[in-house]
């Protein structure tokens, strides 16, 4: 379209017979020329830019053809009305009767500026914000920027500025996980930078209490077993599944610290963090032992703590998780580098810390029962290997929705009411079942063998028994 037409002329045509565009070109210049004088002639007209190109658009259906004409015009309203009208005249297009109609005459400036009005609407919504922030908020985000800003290197890898120092530390995979321990007031992490464990961290865990700080992914479960092989792990503790450490809430960081493990008791259950069933490590259980934080100095750790009584032991409650403490002011707070901050607000911020912990140390540990296997290698070990014949479908959490017999897969999986997680089934995988399963959202398959497969979706991971068993 000419950038300087002012209307766009809209005109339906039919024909009786099979047309193409050249010939519908050659019947509006043959049977409009000399109609309306040397003035309007539409040839004379093109020439000059006052008229644009012709554009056509035409189809061929059962013997009859139809389609639409546009012409660009950049005359004034009056002649560009009479030009639209002596369309009308024309009858014949090759050797096929036809009849042209004018569908309508577009201004096109009016289309720019109802474009500019909406444009200009959405510039109004989005490009204007009309958020204020209070002091409070200007504060904390000064302060943050200063704790941030603290992050170091240790001969070369990114660390909190305790890690000098702290006769304990915390291992992470990368410089993000270290911004987010800082961000919460934690300074003694450092990072591994990938899952080849460099041997100035492995000489540290030698010298230091050590907690290895994971995601709970393939990433993190290799850096822990190289951590094992050429370092000294005292404890572990873990992302909650499907995020990272560095995604984590200062409320989920403190919680996974509490809920770390002893490395012995970790490497004793089998347990993996992302084995390639794609499970992950099951919540720890409570004991009543007293474990060393990974932010206190080894020494301040292993400090007994009083045995607390609890009324409700004698209606079942088992007793009480010991909490490890929160990084105390002088360790983990940084002050140093925060001249700006008043002694008012780092004490309330350790305050807070505190309370959180007392909170924690309250939790009342639920007794130890009996369960089904909280993993994908405990499911197969109990479908497959236990050769039961049959299907079953399993949740987030790995816990049962359903068992059926083997030959009704294809129909159990179609009729669940929840979306399974993770399917196993004793028996070979078919097409049929692997096409429903990518259909209802299933991420992962576990079966005695593969079959034949003319395609495989790339969104559900085929396992078999014997490469998860074997591993």
């Amino acid at each position: 379209m000419d950038d300087t037409a002012k209307y766009l002329i809209h005109a339906d045509i039919t024909a009786d017979g099979v047309v193409e565009r050249s010939d519908v070109v050659g019947a509006i210049f043959g049977q409009t020329e000399g109609l309306l004088g040397d003035d309007l002639d539409l040839r004379d007209l093109q020439q000059s830019s006052k008229v644009g190109r012709i554009d056509v658009h035409i189809e061929s259906e059962h013997g009859q053809s139809f389609g639409t004409i546009t012409i660009a015009s950049s005359l004034d309203k009056v002649e560009t009305a009479i030009l639209a009208a002596s369309l009308e005249t024309i009858e014949r297009v090759g050797p096929c009767r036809a009849s042209v109609s004018i569908a309508s005459i577009e201004d096109v400036r009016a289309a720019k500026r109802r474009e500019v009005v909406d444009r200009a609407k959405d510039l109004l919504s989005s490009s204007f914000d009309d958020s204020v922030m209070t002091s409070q908020e200007i504060l904390d985000e000064v302060r943050q920027s200063i704790r941030v800003e603290d992050i170091t290197e240790y001969e070369g890898f990114p660390a909190g500025p305790n890690v000098t120092d702290s006769d304990a530390i915390i291992v992470v995979e990368g410089r993000a996980d270290v911004l987010t321990l800082l961000r919460y007031g934690i300074k003694n992490a450092i990072a591994v930078e990938g899952t080849n464990v460099p041997d100035t961290v492995a000489d540290l865990t030698q010298e230091r209490t050590t907690t290895a700080f994971l995601d709970a992914d393939r990433g993190g479960d290799l850096i822990l077993k190289e951590l094992d092989q050429v370092g000294d792990i005292d404890y572990v503790a873990v992302a909650p599944r499907g995020t990272s450490v560095e995604d984590l809430s200062r409320d989920e960081v403190m919680a996974s610290l509490r809920q770390k493990r002893r490395f012995e008791r970790f490497e004793s259950d089998g347990t993996v963090m992302a084995a390639t069933d794609g499970s992950t490590l099951p919540a720890p259980e409570t004991e009543s032992e007293t474990v060393p934080h990974p932010m206190k100095p080894s020494g301040e750790a292993d400090r007994d703590e009083p045995e607390r009584e609890s009324e409700d032991s004698e209606s079942g409650r088992v007793g009480e998780a010991d909490a490890p403490e929160e990084p105390d002011s002088t360790d983990e707070i940084d002050t140093s580098t925060a001249d700006s901050e008043s002694t008012a607000d780092d004490s309330e911020s350790d305050v807070a810390e505190h309370v959180d912990e007392r909170d924690a140390s309250e939790t009342v540990a639920e007794p130890r029962a009996e369960r089904e296997p909280m993993t994908l290698r405990g499911h197969a070990k109990a479908v497959i290997d236990g050769k039961t014949d049959t299907v079953r479908l399993l949740d987030d959490d790995f816990g049962v929705l359903a068992d059926a017999p083997a030959d009704e897969a294809f129909a159990t999986i179609e009729d669940s009411a929840t979306v399974p997680h993770a399917v196993v089934i004793d028996g070979s995988l078919s097409q049929r079942i692997l096409d429903v399963s990518a259909q209802r959202g299933v991420e992962q398959i576990i079966a005695r063998e593969e079959g034949e497969f003319v395609k495989k979706p790339t969104t559900v991971r085929i396992i078999t028994a014997d490469d998860l068993l074997n591993e």
